[in-house]
């Protein structure tokens, strides 16, 4: 079944109520979701200095049994179990172990994959019609003899689109997703509690030039800003992501405000931030005029690694080499890093677009989400339990200790082996992704307050920030306007509102350069404050991307090298015989105004705002530390947890 949605909406563009002779600001505090997010040649008109927003800290990426690989991986937990666990209570894992969350999160969605969501449930219950057919029984029950196999097939019809029509039942689907619905509406309680009703969308492509069977990844989730539709569609309408993003603006008009946000671009080679549109033709303004309306934000991080940058894409950055997940989604064939898979290169792409064609398709602000496949986000490195039961079963399963036994590393079991056909089972995947995983991550909001309304309305503004576990607070302002004074000024979040805009707003000038505001706050439950970064991406006159990195604040109040512009170390330091830590000078709140020294009034740019925690243990460093033995020599030993605000991006004005 293929669905070419034939949806049109006329995009609307933003009007400025008053725009000054020379430096202007864009503040997106209410924004028409029909709205072009691009180059609109006007500004919007400031709102009231929305002072009393609060930082909410939640996950929109969430699994549980009703995904195929979820249910196949022996995970029976309901989204009912994910929202239980989201709100502090306890979950038992279905292989034998309870987790719980220090604190409650404020705000969750539920996003099973919508292909096949409940499908597998329904084949495993004895007397269902699914259970009958001829698939169901080379999966479950004693005529199983490949259900591996059996899986591989579900797996592959996510890439081709072409559903397995013995056992693609739209009630069944159907059923779940009402299920999902309900279970959102059950568990939001406004002001305490928000869900979002959602699913995942799991396009994937053939990688041709890989010698082991690879996809390139291009998911999203979808996310429902409040009542959502009777049925999902899925990559079995269409593999296409753009004729998902026709089918949202149906939604749209039909009442339903509806986001999606892509996730694991660091596996997408190169696809997910494209020079081209999926199809291969060129990108046009209105091409990203439609993306930005319906992706105003992406995951930067997750278990499966961080998407900001890569060593071979910002070989200045010494922290970029953080959290990498190196292999194709279900693969072991090894992933190459490409200016589309990350969101730093992705920043200066549309930098050079908006330069050359006028128009700007990557144009978002930063999350983080989870992606776990138990219903329970593993947000902290002391109690990480993975991605799947099995991984938080032992630390043997996750190779963080050696195996059977043994006390050192020398001469023991490589990772799984891959097969002559090339051709990986599902446990050797997992086992082959297991040391790579994260212990994150989280989805910052500065919302007014904790309602579906005022979550999603800061998620279309880009008002977010990205942790990568701990819920440390982030938060970035830019304007021409501001001098020292506002560091001390006691009303400095009013001020800066009314002066500048937050993370994801936008500056236009021809002359001074903006000052940065930037401004972080420690997780009480995690470690202190080392440095807080401002990331700069622009493009000069003949379409090169640049970088650069600039230390704008440093714990303990010392100044960054005026040539170098970082901080010296700072004196943390980490005991990996039991993951005691010394906190040299780190702080508990960071904040700085930086102004660019190396500033072009004539060149586009985009700044966001970086904070790094003092060193500590990674999750593999405390699962050998608890063993008595040396963390695994493939693994990174120490971790230093983050956080990214969303950009701000600056524009000449002509």
């Amino acid at each position: 079944m293929r669905y070419l949605a034939q949806a049109s909406l006329a995009a609307l563009l933003l009007a400025g109520a008053c725009k000054a002779p020379q430096d202007t600001v864009t503040a997106p505090d209410t924004i028409d979701t029909t709205a072009s997010l691009v180059e609109t040649g006007g500004d919007l008109p400031l709102a009231a200095a929305p002072s009393d927003r609060v930082a909410l800290f939640g996950d929109l990426h969430v699994h549980t049994g009703q995904s195929f690989d979820a249910f196949i991986s022996n995970v029976r937990a309901t989204p009912e179990d994910a929202y239980r666990f989201a709100k502090g209570e306890k979950l038992r894992i279905d292989a034998g172990y309870e987790i719980q969350l220090t604190s409650p999160l404020d705000f969750l969605a539920v996003t099973d994959h919508g292909e096949y969501m409940g499908i597998m449930p329904s084949m495993a219950t004895p007397g269902s019609a699914l259970s009958q057919t001829a698939f169901a029984k080379t999966v479950f029950g004693p005529e199983a003899e490949n259900p591996a196999q059996s899986f591989q097939n579900v797996g592959l019809t996510i890439v081709s689109g072409e559903e397995i029509e013995e056992i693609y039942d739209r009630d069944v689907i159907d059923s779940a997703w009402h299920r999902a619905i309900e279970a959102a509406e059950r568990n939001y309680e406004p002001g305490k509690f928000t869900t979002f009703s959602g699913y995942e969308f799991t396009a994937m492509t053939q990688v041709m030039d890989s010698k082991i069977p690879a996809a390139a990844n291009l998911h999203r989730n979808v996310i429902f800003r409040g009542a959502a539709p009777d049925r999902l569609f899925s990559t079995l309408d269409s593999t296409n992501p753009e004729d998902l993003w026709a089918w949202m603006d149906a939604q749209r008009i039909d009442g339903l405000d509806v986001m999606s946000i892509p996730h694991n671009s660091n596996a997408s080679n190169g696809e997910m931030f494209a020079a081209e549109t999926y199809e291969g033709g060129a990108l046009t303004a209105d091409y990203a005029v439609t993306r930005m309306r319906n992706e105003p934000v992406m995951e930067i991080t997750q278990i499966k690694g961080t998407s900001e940058t890569h060593p071979s894409l910002s070989p200045n950055d010494e922290w970029s080499n953080f959290e990498l997940y190196d292999t194709f989604i279900g693969s072991a064939a090894k992933s190459s890093p490409h200016i589309g898979d990350y969101a730093r290169t992705a920043l200066a792409r549309g930098l050079g677009l908006a330069d050359t064609e006028g128009f700007n398709p990557y144009k978002f602000g930063f999350i983080g989400s989870s992606d776990t496949h138990i219903g329970a986000g593993p947000f902290i490195e002391e109690k990480f339990w993975g991605k799947f039961p099995a991984d938080g079963a032992n630390p043997e399963a996750r190779h963080s200790i050696p195996p059977d036994g043994a006390k050192t590393w020398d001469a023991t079991e490589a990772e799984a082996s891959i097969p002559a056909d090339g051709v990986m089972q599902p446990n050797m995947r997992r086992l082959l992704a297991a040391s790579q995983y994260s212990a994150s991550g989280l989805a910052g909001v500065w919302a007014d307050e904790n309602t579906r309304e005022a979550i999603f309305d800061a998620i279309r503004r880009k008002e977010t920030f990205g942790t990568s576990g701990p819920r440390l607070k982030a938060r970035m302002f830019a304007s021409f306007d501001f001098d020292e004074t506002i560091l001390s000024d006691p009303n400095l979040v009013a001020t800066a509102y009314a002066t500048g805009v937050p993370q994801g707003g936008e500056l236009s000038g021809t002359g001074a350069a903006p000052s940065i505001l930037a401004w972080a706050m420690r997780d009480p439950d995690s470690y202190p404050l080392q440095r807080l970064q401002v990331v700069k991406v622009w493009t000069d006159a003949d379409g090169t991307a640049h970088e650069a990195l600039y230390d704008a604040a440093c714990s303990g109040g010392a100044l960054p090298d005026p040539e170098t512009h970082l901080c010296a170390d700072n004196g943390a330091s980490v005991d990996i015989s039991d993951c005691s830590t010394n906190d040299g000078t780190g702080v508990g709140e960071i904040k700085a105004l930086w102004t660019d020294p190396d500033f072009d009034p004539a060149r586009r740019s985009a700044y966001y705002v970086r904070v790094l925690e003092n060193p500590s243990c990674r999750w593999s460093t405390w699962d050998a530390a608890r063993n008595g033995t040396p963390p695994n020599p493939d693994m990174p030993v120490l971790i230093q947890e983050r956080a990214w605000t969303s950009p701000v991006w600056y524009n000449p004005q002509d």
